[in-house]
């Protein structure tokens, strides 16, 4: 009897010892792991020293998560000395691994930066998946690159490879590319009569396939041209939306000019419509009460061709 009393008291001192030497630890609210693995220190908060380092899961592929059985977590706990009840009852793990994130817009850029490269021409990139986003550790220092690019011509569906870091697996993307142009258009409305000047344009990036092929795509060719029409601003403009402005007015009085070698004759007359300069228009000789066309050379100066005869 004496025996198994003395068996007993000694298991008894060394359970109490080994509890004493179990660490009790609390799970993190929130596991993120950055490295690519998942280790007790990642799981516990307060574990410290060699137990902490203790590798129990690969970690999931950067962005995703993975669940670690509860009660394997405590068993592995147990054996380095951790001491983990579970008491809140907790039926799954969830570790999730931190990442640099690619959003669509990025993916979408980095694949019409790389048809820059290999067309020379810019393009509208709009991804089939508009929610698709892709993830790299971390600590990737290399920038994610297209492996591969198929495109159906030089214009609509793709399908790219994008890897976003070394020695991962490459990510598919679809979606559709279409050439675009920058074109430059009003800033602000404009009244029929009022004159582009260099303020009222701004410059846009519009599809190709939604251009006209009479628009004008030059800056040089808008400023200082009349608007024929009231024109919205932030519209690609015609050629038939603008016109030269008038250097000669409808019922202005003009001087009439012929010249012939060293022979000049002019005359007073009336014009019958608005002319820019260089324009051909007709006008009444005031004195003639003839009806006379006209090249206009500058405010108030038209030059006429044909026989002088016809000025009186």
């Amino acid at each position: 009897m004496m025996r198994m009393l003395t068996a007993a008291l000694i298991l008894a001192i060394l359970g109490t010892a080994y509890a004493d030497a179990q660490q009790n630890v609390l799970l993190r609210e929130r596991v993120v792991v950055e490295g690519a693995v998942v280790t007790l220190g990642d799981l516990f908060e307060g574990v410290e020293g060699e137990a902490a380092q203790v590798t129990l899961a690969r970690a999931p592929q950067p962005g995703a998560r993975t669940f670690l059985d509860p009660a394997w977590v405590s068993r592995q706990a147990s054996r380095n000395g951790l001491e983990w009840a579970n008491a809140t009852g907790i039926e799954r793990v969830a570790v999730q691994r931190a990442s640099q994130s690619l959003s669509a817009g990025d993916i979408a850029e980095l694949i019409a930066a790389h048809m820059y490269r290999e067309t020379g021409r810019s393009h509208e990139v709009t991804l089939s998946n508009r929610m698709v986003s892709i993830h790299a550790p971390i600590d990737a220092a290399a920038a994610p690159e297209i492996v591969r690019l198929e495109l159906d011509g030089r214009t609509g569906p793709f399908r790219a490879e994008i890897r976003s870091h070394e020695g991962g697996d490459p990510v598919t993307v679809t979606g559709r590319a279409d050439p675009v142009l920058d074109v430059p258009v009003l800033a602000r409305p404009l009244a029929r009569g009022e004159v582009i000047e260099a303020g009222d344009i701004e410059w846009v990036r519009m599809r190709s396939d939604r251009i006209r092929a009479d628009a004008v795509t030059s800056e040089r060719a808008l400023v200082g041209q009349e608007a024929r029409r009231a024109l919205r601003a932030g519209e690609a403009l015609r050629s038939y939306d603008l016109r030269e402005p008038a250097a000669i007015t409808r019922g202005e009085t003009v001087a009439l000019v012929f010249q012939s070698g060293p022979l000049t004759l002019t005359a007073r007359a009336r014009a019958l419509e608005n002319a820019a300069l260089g324009q051909t228009a007709r006008f009444v000789n005031l004195q003639s009460n003839r009806t006379i066309e006209g090249v206009v050379e500058g405010p108030g100066r038209v030059r006429v061709t044909g026989a002088s005869g016809h000025i009186f």
